[in-house]
Formats: structure tokens, sequence, C-alpha cells
């Protein structure tokens, strides 16, 4: 098994889930044309997060390309950034600008 992280990642989780549903358990160079033509922000993140978890497997050695698959992807929420946003007579409201972290293991079908 293969494993990639990609951390502190500027996109909120619940988007970036979406995206992690759509490619779950799929083969992996299926789930990179996928994200290749992919219209949301997440996908070129997680494209290249994929491409990094396939070069580990290549650099490990002991994984056939052509048999990897999606194993397992999670999506959990990082740091919050606070920010204050000026609203009418002299008020203020928070703006929570939410980060990801995404974690790929890639599994080998026999």
């Amino acid at each position: 098994m293969t494993t990639a992280r990609l951390r502190y990642l500027r996109i909120a989780p619940r988007k970036m889930r979406v995206l992690a549903d759509m490619v779950r358990g799929k083969p992996v160079v299926q789930a990179i044309e996928e994200l290749r033509f992919t219209q949301r922000s997440g996908a070129r993140p997680l494209f290249k997060l994929l491409v990094s978890a396939v070069a580990n497997a290549e650099q490990a050695g002991d994984a056939d390309l052509d048999r990897l698959y999606i194993e397992r992807i999670t999506v959990d929420q990082g740091p919050t950034l606070k920010r204050w946003r000026p609203r009418a007579m002299g008020r203020a409201t928070r703006i929570e600008k939410k980060t990801s972290h995404v974690i790929v293991e890639l599994g080998e079908r026999t």
C-alpha cells in the first residue's frame, strides 16, 4: 500500500469530499483522467496528489502501476483561518477560511 498526503489545502473540506467521492475505489488511470477534465477548484490539487502517490508507488518498486487503484481517500478538516469583514453600523462579522487535509492510499488489485 502506498500513501500520499496533502495538508493545509486552502479549499473547504466539503468541496473536496465531492471530488474524493467521485474517484474513490476507481483505478488510478481512470481517476486521473476524470480529474483532468473536471471543472472544480479542487480537481487540480487532487490530480497532483494522485500523480504523486503513483510516483511514490513507482519509487518503492513493489507495485504494478497498471493494477493500482484508490483503496482509501479521506478528506479531513485542517485549521481554520479567522478573518473579519466590516458590516453596517460599526459591526464586524467573522469569515472562516477552512483548510483541508487529504490522504490517499493506493492498493493493488489482484
